[in-house]
């Protein structure tokens, strides 16, 4: 609810404060005193675009401040997301430079005009002729007949699983991407490791493949080498060994003479022992050393193999060739972890649907049940404004899909005179005709949806007389829900202000300024009879007016 607004510097406002009702403030005055003025204020604590231009004085800085109670409003999780202070009296401010810049603050903590709007979007509701009115809205027209039906419970509970449900389709929109881009890649990974495992690689292959191809390679020169050693140390005709022999038996008549030489005859046999077994071991390689031109090509292939692999990997080693094939394991393993990530993911969703559908129907039937009645209300009630052809139809389509609210699409129909085409309100032009239907709507659903405050600007447009004083009726019960401002020219609507503003000029020696007044009672009873007939006001008129009053 706003309490006050205060406004400094702006258009012909040189300074100017209203303290509004809990009620139904109305706002009354010349035509071209300002009353517009006053809606061109609000609007910039609203989050307008400022105008240099709309500066009184333009040396000095425009202020505009309202002050608002928002206890009603729930609005602790928005200041909560934008990191301001909360407080139950918030203050909004606008301050426009004579430079041209302008800042905007809520509770002294400065905000952008995006934050503004929207913490606005939830104080003030303003209705004027030929502006885009909620009432166009499909969303809030649904918002309207969920309040009629009484769902907010079941809305409540469909909308907190319907925010799971999302949450878990973006998830699994998410994963599917993912898996989509990654899938030619995995094939990628899975051919390099379908080739890895192929060639079934051992730790240190290299090595022992190298000193095989070698061998191979110079069999002639080692079985010939190896027989030649062979012959030298035991065979051939000056074979060492034999002449060792003859050694080794001079030395062990020595060691008979002297037990000291014993020992180097001891290990002259050792060393004669041990060119023996290095004689046979060259006979044996030499006996099993053949050329294998086979093992040979076989030796090639799996070289070459090995070689391409490590050079199509970039490393150097089987051992890191083995680590690359590990690692390959393990991101197709992940990949296969996430193919069944999406199918658990795509059966709690199918579930989650099982469950919103069921709860949707619930919703529809309620919102079903309401339709007739409100049809018949609202026709009823702007027969009642001098609209007596006027017709309203809801009309509720299944939704392709779940959506937020549930799975229907309602719009409303209307129609304004006899033979006219039906259509849906956002296609209707007459602003007079939506201001009616606007206020007899929300009339209808005052009690049952949190609107904020709610202010009309000459919605009287057109109207007069029993019309307009059934018009002001609606106003003062309205107001009895919510918060209403009105700017009117019509003295039936005046007569119903639980509070009556006059904008009036006043002329300065330099200048013409608006100034306003807050109306008393006798005031109040001169300033409605004036409107009923001329100023000075008649007698009659007078009389016209207390009795309107009441």
């Amino acid at each position: 609810m706003i309490q006050s607004l205060h406004i400094r510097n702006y258009a012909i406002i040189e300074s100017l404060e209203i303290n509004f009702s809990s009620g139904l403030t109305i706002i009354t005055g010349e035509t071209g005193a300002g009353k517009s003025i006053l809606l061109g204020a609000l609007g910039l604590i609203m989050g307008d675009r400022a105008d240099i231009k709309s500066l009184y004085n333009q040396d000095q800085k425009c202020v505009i401040e309202g002050t608002f109670d928002i206890r009603p409003y729930s609005l602790t999780p928005f200041f909560a997301e934008y990191d301001l202070d909360y407080e139950d009296e918030l203050i909004v401010r606008r301050e426009i430079s004579p430079s041209g810049k302008s800042r905007a603050f809520i509770n002294d903590t400065p905000v952008n005009l995006k934050v503004l709007q929207a913490l606005s979007s939830s104080l003030i509701d303003l209705h004027q002729q030929f502006d885009t009115l909620d009432i166009h809205k499909v969303s809030f027209q649904l918002r309207m007949l969920d309040a009629l039906a009484g769902n907010k419970a079941k809305l409540e509970e469909y909308q907190a699983t319907y925010k799971k449900y999302h949450a878990n389709k973006r998830e699994l929109a998410a994963l599917i991407a993912h898996n989509q881009s990654a899938s030619k890649e995995m094939d990628y990974n899975q051919f390099l490791l379908d080739e890895l495992h192929e060639a079934e690689l051992v730790g240190g292959e290299q090595e022992q493949l190298d000193t095989e191809h070698a061998r191979l390679a110079n069999a002639e020169e080692i079985k010939q080498t190896l027989g030649a050693v062979f012959q030298q140390l035991i065979e051939g005709e000056h074979a060492i060994i034999g002449q060792m022999q003859e050694i080794q038996t001079n030395l062990l008549k020595l060691g008979k003479i002297d037990q000291q030489l014993s020992g180097i005859q001891q290990h002259f046999s050792e060393l004669m022992g041990g060119l023996e077994e290095l004689g046979n071991d060259c006979e044996k390689i030499a006996e099993n050393t053949e050329y294998d031109e086979e093992r040979i090509l076989s030796l090639n292939e799996r070289i070459t193999l090995i070689d391409n692999l490590v050079k199509k990997h970039q490393v150097n080693t089987v051992e890191e060739l083995l680590v690359i094939q590990t690692e390959l394991e393990q991101k197709l393993g992940a990949f296969s972890d996430s193919d069944a990530n999406i199918s658990q993911l795509e059966a709690v969703i199918k579930k989650q649907e099982e469950l919103l559908t069921k709860k949707a129907a619930g919703l529809r039937s309620k919102r079903q049940a309401v339709i007739p009645g409100f049809e018949k209300k609202v026709q009823k009630m702007l027969g009642q404004l001098a609209m007596p052809a006027a017709r309203i139809q809801v009309v509720m389509d299944p939704a392709e899909a779940l959506t937020s609210t549930g799975a229907d699409e309602v719009y409303f129909l209307f129609a304004a005179n006899k033979g006219s085409r039906m259509q849906q309100i956002k296609d209707v032009a007459s602003g007079g005709e939506l201001s009616r239907l606007t206020l007899v709507t929300k009339s209808l659903v005052a009690s049952a949806i949190p609107l904020p405050t709610l202010i009309f600007d000459e919605i009287d447009t057109g109207i007069s007389g029993d019309v307009a004083l059934r018009m002001g009726n609606i106003l003062s019960d309205l107001s009895s829900h919510h918060q209403i401002v009105s700017i009117t020219h019509s003295p039936q609507i005046a007569a119903k202000a639980n509070a009556h503003y006059f904008i009036y000029k006043a002329d300065k020696p330099d200048r013409t300024i608006t100034k306003v007044r807050l109306l008393e009672k006798e005031e109040r009873v001169r300033a409605i009879a004036t409107m009923l007939s001329q100023n000075p006001p008649s007698e009659s008129a007078i009389e016209n007016a207390r009795e309107l009053i009441g």
